[in-house]
């Protein structure tokens, strides 16, 4: 079971650093320029509502003691595959995340 919650605080994590990438208007008009403008303003709130989604999630894993320090790792892992993600692939940066929900949710009731 943690294997399956340390995958959601992860694909969390690369949502919520995706949100915040999202925020900014030279990776809005690279990735979602067909979308209305208004979105751009939820994407800011809504990346750190992830973040912080993800942090409850690294409490359920670890002991509070070491969950920031899992939880900044995951957020590291989410951050550096986005960096490497967002110059080659960008579409499939924006879309990854949206993949991985229902991978995590069938993993989540096999497991």
């Amino acid at each position: 079971m943690s294997v399956v919650l340390f995958f959601l605080g992860l694909v969390l994590a690369y949502a919520g650093m995706l949100g915040l990438c999202l925020a900014m208007d030279r990776h809005w008009k690279q990735l979602a320029s067909g979308l209305k403008p208004g979105w751009q303003r939820i994407c800011r709130p809504l990346g750190w509502l992830l973040l912080a989604l993800s942090l409850l999630v690294a409490w359920q894993i670890w002991p509070p003691a070491m969950a920031p320090v899992g939880w900044l790792g995951m957020l590291s892992l989410g951050g550096i595959s986005l960096l490497f993600l967002l110059p080659y692939q960008p579409r499939l940066a924006l879309w990854l995340p949206l993949a991985g929900a229902p991978l995590l949710l069938v993993a989540g009731v096999l497991g």
